[in-house]
């Protein structure tokens, strides 16, 4: 992946990339970046990642041949809202990926809160860390990205996939391309919060499992159900035998295996 490889329609809405070989963390370079020199809507995107890690702090492996990208946000909103912005990526992975390879729902579905999904397995999936920075404690939001484009994880306790299993041979920087073009769509219909109703409805309409059956694992136990949807929120709703759960964070398992989706 060269550098410059940021789409038009990116630019030219204020947005600007760093490419690196190889860096610990995308979310970490970002984060410096936001810190040392007040960068805004800055993409960074490796090759390679040597600590890239996921939601909960969990490991996330990163090898050559797949993206890894991450954007800082300075000031997208109130900080209440800015949980909002995983839909918002969600739906600008779906976008880029559905866009470059062809595929379409049923194979491509999002996961709440944070995943996409490809015949079932995770294709991708991403993790938001705010922060307060610089002297005027501004609010930064950093969201990074991992995708499997041409390697999956064999040591995930769910079934993961990649693009080469469905589509051959990908190009990082076209999905990159893709990526930043559709990020700046979704960010602007999402009106820093005020969109968020269209920005729920896309999302539902791109959902995998609602309707069946689903077990979410919260720190205190597991609660078991059927999928109902989300708030006005985006928090996810579970109907139970004791009645509709709103539920603000947690790991969904879709179905009632014990392998997640």
């Amino acid at each position: 992946m060269e550098s410059g490889t940021i789409s038009q329609e990116a630019r030219k809405a204020g947005f600007d990339v760093v490419v690196l070989a190889t860096t610990t963390s995308t979310n970490d370079v970002a984060l410096e970046q936001a810190v040392s020199r007040g960068a805004d809507r800055l993409w960074v995107v490796a090759r390679e990642q040597t600590k890239g890690r996921g939601r909960h702090g969990r490991q996330w492996a990163s090898p050559p041949g797949n993206l890894y990208a991450s954007l800082v946000l300075r000031e997208p909103c109130e900080p209440p809202a800015a949980p909002q912005l995983g839909f918002v990526a969600g739906l600008a992975l779906h976008d880029a990926v559905a866009g470059v390879t062809g595929l379409t729902a049923p194979r491509l579905a999002l996961k709440w809160p944070n995943d996409l999904l490809m015949d079932g397995g995770k294709l991708s999936g991403l993790i938001l860390e705010g922060h307060r920075i610089g002297p005027d404690m501004c609010f930064a939001v950093v969201i990074g990205m991992g995708l499997n484009v041409a390697h999956k994880p064999t040591d995930t306790p769910y079934p993961a996939r990649c693009l080469a299993e469905a589509v051959g041979a990908v190009d990082v920087g076209e999905v990159f391309r893709a990526l930043s073009s559709s990020f700046a769509d979704r960010l602007a219909q999402w009106e820093r919060g005020r969109g968020f109703a269209r920005t729920r409805e896309a999302w539902l309409s791109r959902a995998a499992g609602i309707g069946g059956p689903a077990r979410v694992r919260l720190p205190g136990g597991e609660l078991t159900g059927t999928f109902a949807g989300l708030d006005a929120a985006g928090r996810l709703l579970l109907d139970g035998p004791d009645g509709r759960r709103t539920i603000d964070a947690g790991d969904l398992y879709l179905g009632l295996s014990d392998t997640a989706s």
